[in-house]
């Protein structure tokens, strides 16, 4: 009798029962993991639930790993209209972060964040005024998120504009919030805008100064941390290598 040849996708009964306990377990993780931690495809947007779920440092710990992702080409899938709508009707942002306007340091897009996971407050320099301190106050007093985190970048053209000591109308005023951040950088090389090493030292240190000024200027945050109700940190991205640094 001639032997009945088995298909190479052919699956046998304990085949199909370990494939359908694998995809069950996968969906039930894609439906209760936060949508900033998760790796599903379809996860919706941030809940209360889930924000206050976790703390300040799981919070920077996912923008960890989503720059990591980010640095390897290895973005997850993402469905934005799910999460669209999922946040149509209220948002619950983990995080309120300070970035420059720089168009190539898009701060959801380098750490891999979707829609609803956290505000963003844009500026040439990434520095603090009182517009952008009462956004930072309204995020986390009033809207709960747990991190506040500066973020700078290499090669920044403000800081370049800083140090150069640039007049263009309102940039000048703008400029001149970033020059004690100039003044306070420790550097024995060549002070110029055109030494980008000088340039990323003095764009860390303008991180540094921001951060302590918010804690300055805002009562409402710096008691909510002094509350480890929220954390305050600084972090610099890299234009050439992707990687963001966090710091304090």
């Amino acid at each position: 009798m001639r032997e009945k040849t088995k298909h190479p996708l052919q699956c046998t009964p304990a085949c199909r029962r370990s494939f359908l306990r694998s995809v069950a377990s996968a969906t039930i993780a894609g439906l209760t993991a936060p949508p900033l931690l998760v790796t599903s495809a379809h996860a919706d947007a941030l809940t209360r639930a889930q924000r206050d779920g976790m703390t300040p440092e799981q919070i920077i710990a996912a923008m960890k790993r989503g720059n990591e992702r980010f640095q390897k080409g290895e973005r997850k899938a993402r469905n934005y209209l799910r999460e669209q709508k999922a946040s149509a009707k209220g948002q619950y942002p983990a995080a309120v972060l300070l970035s420059c306007i720089d168009s190539r340091a898009p701060a959801e897009v380098i750490m891999d964040l979707g829609i609803g996971d956290i505000f963003n407050c844009r500026i040439a320099g990434n520095i603090e005024n009182d517009d952008i301190l009462g956004s930072m106050e309204f995020a986390c007093k009033l809207m709960g998120a747990k991190v506040v985190l500066v973020m700078g970048h290499t090669s920044c053209g403000a800081i370049k504009g800083a140090i150069a000591n640039a007049e263009l109308g309102h940039l000048t005023g703008l400029l001149a919030r970033i020059k004690p951040a100039v003044d306070a950088t420790q550097y024995d090389g060549e002070r110029t805008a055109t030494n980008y090493a000088f340039v990323d030292k003095v764009a860390r240190k303008n991180v540094e100064l921001t951060i302590a000024q918010i804690r300055r200027d805002s009562s409402v945050l710096s008691e909510m941390e002094s509350q480890h109700a929220i954390r305050i940190a600084g972090s610099m991205y890299n234009l050439s290598t992707g990687a963001v640094e966090f710091f304090s």
